[in-house]
């Protein structure tokens, strides 16, 4: 079997989640090379992974490699520039969260890959992660109901790297590190269902002697179709990460704690299953099974991605994906500082997100 030559950009934290997801779980991909701004990590990473080329010069990896697949885990003030040379160089793009810093970056990582006729796909691992994919699932099977309100939460007590406290280098705290997996996610629960408003409030309660970003925040979004969704995210809950998603319909109600347990606790008030099958065993309070593999979808994402590069076909979450997203943050920060419901289209000029808060 021919395998996809891919090349890591980053020696980073979420690197190493990518590498094991690719040695583990995707053997039509190779890693053929890794970058990084220090030659030292890079050489290290390369070492400790088995990979057999490094570099500190990201131009010679996209000349010199032979990937086909560049897969960015870059800081935020990287992934423009390292979109637009890899789009340059006609490879292709999956990079991930925050899609950009700023929507102008955003919407010119777009065009280019156009231009180039390149895929960029927006790495977010909640639309595959096993366990809410099965709730996806349910709302699809008609299990709840027509849904009326969504929330999703993940909270720890605060980053790795230096870099994410420094909204030059960042944009924005916890709402652009963790708060842009709930609003992608809702817009995957939703079929990409248009933003009608946007309301947060947001403050730094915990690391206030570090940064100046906000490290907690809960945003309320309104869709045109009528849901409401909540999203709660914080860099200063104790006691490790918390990352899960409830999901309310007019028929039931899935809860989904993705580090907890290997079943999503559903009430359901018809009952489901495969074509209501099984629905006479599942109606009241039921603890729905996800298949257990590695459960934030990292490798789901990835292997989607080499996927869609050997059988030339979309991405299901874009470059598009990402950007409203970020227009999302972009309102919620917004809000948080004006106190007022903000509604989209929003495209203010700014340097950095959350120059609308602060």
């Amino acid at each position: 079997m021919m395998r996809t030559k891919v090349a890591l950009l980053g020696s980073g934290f979420i690197a190493d989640i990518h590498i094991e997801s690719y040695h583990r779980f995707i053997p039509e991909a190779e890693v053929v090379a890794v970058y990084s701004r220090s030659a030292d990590k890079a050489r290290a990473f390369a070492e400790k992974h088995g990979i057999p080329n490094w570099y500190d010069d990201l131009d010679k990896l996209l000349t010199e490699s032979g990937a086909e697949v560049i897969d960015i885990c870059l800081p935020n003030f990287k992934h423009a520039e390292a979109t637009l040379k890899a789009a340059a160089a006609g490879k292709q793009i999956i990079i991930e969260k925050p899609l950009a810093v700023t929507l102008e970056e955003a919407d010119a990582m777009i065009a280019a890959c156009k231009k180039a006729g390149v895929r960029l796909m927006y790495a977010e691992e909640l639309c595959f992660a096993p366990k809410y994919e099965r709730v996806r699932q349910l709302v699809n099977e008609g299990a709840l109901g027509d849904v009326y309100m969504l929330k999703q939460g993940e909270k720890h007590s605060g980053p790795h790297s230096d870099w994410f406290y420094d909204r030059k280098l960042s944009g924005g705290g916890v709402l652009m590190d963790m708060g842009c997996h709930a609003l992608a996610w809702f817009r995957w629960m939703l079929a990409n269902a248009k933003v009608k408003t946007v309301y947060a409030s947001m403050d730094t309660v915990f690391h206030k002697g570090r940064t100046d970003c906000e490290d907690n925040s809960v945003v309320i979004l309104e869709f045109e179709n009528g849901v409401t969704a909540v999203a709660e995210n914080s860099w200063a809950k104790h006691g490790g990460m918390d990352d899960r998603a409830e999901v309310y319909g007019t028929g039931g109600v899935a809860y989904a704690d993705l580090f907890m347990g290997n079943a999503a606790i559903t009430y359901s008030r018809n009952g489901y299953g495969y074509a209501m099958e099984k629905a006479d065993t599942s109606v009241g309070w039921s603890f729905t099974v996800f298949e257990e593999v590695f459960n934030q979808g990292y490798p789901h994402e990835l292997k989607h991605f080499i996927d869609c590069v050997r059988n030339n076909k979309e991405p299901l979450v874009t470059g598009e994906d990402g950007r409203a997203v970020l227009e999302i943050i972009y309102a919620a920060y917004a809000s948080a500082g004006s106190g007022k419901k903000i509604e989209l289209p929003f495209h203010p000029k700014v340097d950095r997100p959350i120059d609308l808060w602060r």
